[in-house]
C-alpha cells in the first residue's frame, strides 16, 4: 500500500492576498496493490503534481508519502532513485526517450540500470509481447527520430509495463492515440491492477471510468471527490 498523509505543494507568488498558491492542497490519500485508481480533472488542476508527489519525483512541500513503512522522502536520493526504479514505473506525459538507443533498447533500458547491464531474457519477451499487442514489434530496431507522436507514446507505455513494477503511474498515457490503441491501453492498464500492481490513472478518457476501482477528482489543486 502507498499512503500520503496530508501531502501539499506550494509554490512562491507575490500577490496583494498571499505570497504563495497551492499547486496541490494539503490531502491523504492511499493506493492499493491490485486496484486501477483513476484521476480526473481540468488541465492545471494539479493531477501531474499529485503523481509526481506520490511516485517519488517531486518533494511535497508538507507531509508524508509511505511505502509500508518506507517515508520515501527521508531516503537519500541514491536509495529514493533505487527504490523508484525497483518498485515504481512511470508513463510521463512528454516524449521520453534515448536518441541513441533502439525502441527495443529504450523499452529494457530501466531494468538494465541497476543491474549487470545485461538486457533480462523474461524482460524482452514481456517487452516484444506488448510490441506487438500495441502494433509496433516491426520497429524494435529503429530509433525514436524515426517514430511518430503515438508511436513513441507506445514505446513509453511499453517501457513502463514491461517492468514489473509494484504501482504503476500513468500520467494521460493516451494522448497521443488513436480511439483503438487507447482502448488497448486502457485494457492492458485494467490488467497490470488485475495482476497485482497498484496503479494510478491520470485520464481525460471517459472510457477509463468503467475500468476504475476508484475515482478521484480533481478542482484547483484539491481532491473534490472520491468515488469508489
Amino acid at each position: 500500500m502507498l499512503i500520503a498523509e496530508n501531502i501539499s505543494r506550494r509554490y512562491m507568488r507575490k500577490t496583494e492576498e498571499a505570497n504563495y498558491f497551492y499547486a496541490v492542497s494539503p490531502v491523504s490519500l492511499r493506493l492499493e496493490s491490485g486496484k486501477l485508481t483513476v484521476l480526473m480533472g481540468r488541465s492545471g488542476s494539479g493531477k501531474t503534481t499529485l503523481l509526481h508527489m506520490l511516485s517519488g519525483l517531486l518533494r511535497p512541500t508538507e507531509g508524508r508519502v509511505l511505502l509500508e513503512e518506507t517515508d520515501l522522502y527521508a531516503l537519500e536520493d541514491a536509495k529514493l532513485s533505487r527504490l523508484r526504479n525497483a518498485r515504481f514505473a512511470v508513463i510521463p506525459q512528454g516524449r521520453s526517450a534515448v536518441e541513441t538507443l533502439s525502441v527495443l533498447e529504450n523499452i529494457l533500458l530501466p531494468g538494465m540500470l541497476y543491474g549487470d547491464g545485461k538486457p533480462n531474457a523474461d524482460a524482452e519477451k514481456k517487452a516484444r509481447q506488448l510490441m506487438a499487442e500495441l502494433g509496433i514489434e516491426g520497429l524494435a530496431e529503429a530509433r525514436p527520430a524515426e517514430l511518430s507522436g503515438g508511436e513513441l507514446r507506445r514505446m513509453a507505455i511499453i517501457r513502463t509495463l514491461t517492468h514489473r513494477a509494484d504501482f504503476v503511474f500513468a500520467d494521460e498515457p493516451t494522448g497521443d492515440l488513436d480511439d483503438e490503441n487507447t482502448e488497448r491501453v486502457l485494457n492492458l492498464l485494467r490488467k497490470t491492477a488485475d495482476e497485482g500492481a497498484g496503479v494510478l490513472l491520470v485520464t481525460h478518457e471517459s472510457e477509463a471510468l468503467s475500468r476504475a476501482d476508484e475515482v478521484w477528482r480533481m478542482d484547483a489543486g484539491k481532491i473534490t471527490a472520491v468515488d469508489s
